[in-house]
């Protein structure tokens, strides 16, 4: 059988834009649940532990809770806050409302860890400030593509569930 470009029996075997699209999309879902999990796991260690804290102490927001819980308290329940939320964005097949839930609680905190960079030395004083990061800044800009992510997770999902 000779396969011509305009015959069905060669389309079928070109993907399709919608099957590319697909592929992102469970592609995208997943980096973010996989990321969340391995930074949340990163939150039970000393060294994530010390490394979050001054993050942390810097933020209105959030600083009130080392006056009631230990560094590593704090840590380990963040850690815990984002494995949960990454379980619940994996839970899409089976319970889009679950994952809708997880998504927009992700995109809360990915709001939280953005408003880091306005709370503490983001901007680099020796390169002029705005609009050269620290290491710090640097480190947190990036959740700018996770709150996109979860914030198209978000939509998704509560759309399957309407």
């Amino acid at each position: 059988m000779q396969l011509r470009e305009d015959s069905y029996t060669f389309n079928k075997f070109q993907p399709s834009g919608l099957m590319i699209q697909r592929s992102g999309e469970i592609m995208l879902r997943y980096s973010v649940v996989l990321i969340l999990i391995w930074i949340g796991a990163m939150k039970f260690t000393a060294y994530e532990a010390e490394t979050i804290q001054p993050l942390i102490a810097s933020n209105p927001v959030m600083s009130w809770m080392y006056g009631i819980l230990s560094v590593r308290t704090v840590s380990n329940l963040l850690g815990t806050f984002e494995i949960v939320i990454a379980l619940m964005i994996a839970m899409r097949p089976v319970s889009p409302r679950i994952c809708t839930l997880g998504s927009a609680l992700a995109a809360c905190t990915f709001l939280t860890t953005l408003s880091f960079i306005f709370t503490l030395p983001g901007w680099e004083p020796a390169l002029g400030g705005f609009p050269a990061l620290s290491p710090a800044g640097g480190s947190l800009i990036k959740d700018l593509l996770f709150l996109g992510a979860s914030v198209w997770s978000l939509g998704e999902s509560l759309k399957e569930t309407r």
